[in-house]
């Protein structure tokens, strides 16, 4: 057997933990880990079907590094969201961003971010003189029709003042792209310290395995061929002024980071890439692929005002942290409101007690539960994401992480001490004395005579549950 027969490597972890970045200032993190994993590993190749069951349970990535918080011990419980995305209507608000984006790309000269008057409330500009009125857009008829009605690729009479475009390919390093990741990075974060081995860790590097979406016609040029990591690039003129870096998934697209030029800021890209990505699903769904129907944005942070935002795309449904069903948004929010951590499925299981925590910035559980009045919601996704990322570098690099020690060779253990039954079958990649590789399941080596491997397999039994685990071989 080949490596390229096995479907699912990993490197399994044990539980950690690390300081949190959502309940401190800007630019600060919380003075003690309270950030929990209840499992993690390092994904060498994922199945797309793979990690889809995996996000469907509370998992998320970063590069190849896989995490599922436990939401019961940390500070600030990160619940899985997702959007219907066949049930979506645009709101009147969102229908105005589509169009005034459309009506600059069409109508109005270049914007170059000097001598122009900005509205902050509502990121409308007008410029010092007064200019001709343009001409009317097309009636709203659909959202799929309206995101693609300024891209250069769809026009089909007259010419558009200005040449967008937006590309769909499959994760790679360009010096293009990280110039704009520097540059997003250095504007929005104020962070100068970023390389381009860091963005390929973070944002290019992948394990998930590129998979044929199953059309039912050969389906149009602007859609992907195969499940797998994409970049989808916005270029305006021929510059590279937003992407997106999204999962797709049989039952779903997946948005896991956004960056956009500060120049291009009062269009709020943010809010329109999460527009065109939902427009993405439907756009898959319509072309045969009958199982996709979401956008899954990531995690819901009800204790940081700054995360609310993401509830403005409706119809919204958080996963249950213990039976992994499905729950309505709005009837989320009053459990949420009075509870650190909410269970959806038993309410009793809920907790009210607060973890202790660096809490400085006065999020609280009793504000009301509304979207960020953010200009740009893009800021918000982009401090999920650096969280998230910054939580990960500070826990590996510093040694923040607080896993059991390995207490190296165990005796065997005695009749009285009992294994998990479950673990006898996870599949452990062994070498054989002709060098050939393959799975086998763990009850047959001598691994479980050791602690550290009992303790990482067990936490991701735990995080995976005992059909998706064992999907995955793992190296030790």
């Amino acid at each position: 057997m080949d490596l390229d027969d096995i479907s699912n490597i990993a490197i399994p972890y044990g539980p950690n933990a690390s300081t949190c970045g959502y309940c401190s200032p800007p630019g600060q993190r919380s003075k003690i880990a309270t950030n929990y994993h209840t499992a993690s590993l390092e994904a060498i190749k994922l199945s797309c079907e793979v990690y889809q069951g995996m996000i469907d349970r509370g998992w998320r990535r970063s590069g190849s590094y896989c995490y599922k918080p436990d939401l019961k011990l940390s500070c600030c419980p990160q619940y899985t969201i997702r959007l219907d995305a066949t049930e979506f209507k645009p709101s009147r608000s969102q229908r105005q961003l589509l169009n005034r984006w459309n009506r600059f790309v069409l109508f109005e000269d270049s914007y170059v971010g000097e001598g122009a008057n900005q509205d902050t409330r509502n990121g409308s500009t007008s410029n010092s003189k007064p200019s001709k009125k343009p001409p009317k857009l097309a009636p709203f008829t659909s959202l799929t029709k309206t995101i693609h009605e300024s891209e250069v690729n769809f026009q089909t009479s007259s010419k558009p003042r200005n040449k967008f475009e937006v590309i769909l390919e499959p994760a790679s390093y360009t010096p293009e792209k990280f110039a704009l990741y520097q540059r997003y990075q250095a504007d929005i974060h104020s962070d100068v310290k970023n390389s381009p081995n860091g963005f390929k860790r973070f944002l290019v590097n992948s394990p998930l395995q590129p998979h044929p979406i199953p059309y039912t016609s050969p389906p149009p040029d602007h859609l992907p061929l195969n499940y797998g990591s994409y970049h989808q690039l916005y270029k305006l003129n021929g510059q590279l002024i937003g992407m997106g870096v999204l999962d797709i998934l049989p039952k779903c697209v997946s948005s896991v980071y956004f960056m956009y030029d500060k120049a291009m800021e009062r269009f709020s890209l943010g809010k329109l890439s999460a527009l065109r990505e939902i427009s993405l699903a439907q756009e898959i769904r319509e072309a045969g692929a009958s199982e996709m129907e979401y956008l899954y944005m990531g995690f819901y942070i009800y204790s940081c005002q700054k995360m609310r935002y993401k509830g403005d795309y409706s119809p919204s449904y958080l996963a249950d942290p213990e039976t992994y069903e499905w729950f309505p948004l709005a009837s989320c929010i009053p459990i949420l409101q009075k509870h650190r951590y909410a269970c959806f499925s038993e309410a009793s299981h809920s907790v009210i007690d607060k973890v202790a925590k660096n809490d400085t910035n006065g999020n609280g559980n009793d504000v009301e539960a509304t979207g960020s009045d953010s200009s740009d919601a893009v800021d918000v996704e982009m401090e999920d994401q650096e969280c998230e990322q910054e939580s990960l570098d500070h826990a590996w690099d510093e040694g923040e992480c607080e896993q059991e020690e390995d207490e190296g060779f165990l005796p065997s253990p005695s009749e009285s001490e009992t294994m998990p039954d479950e673990l006898d079958d996870i599949k452990i990649l062994a070498r054989s004395e002709t060098g050939n590789i393959f799975a086998m399941p763990i009850k047959e080596t001598g691994y479980l005579r050791f602690k550290q491997v009992r303790v990482e397999l067990g936490a991701c039994l735990e995080g995976l549950g005992e059909q998706l685990v064992k999907e995955i071989s793992f190296s030790l």
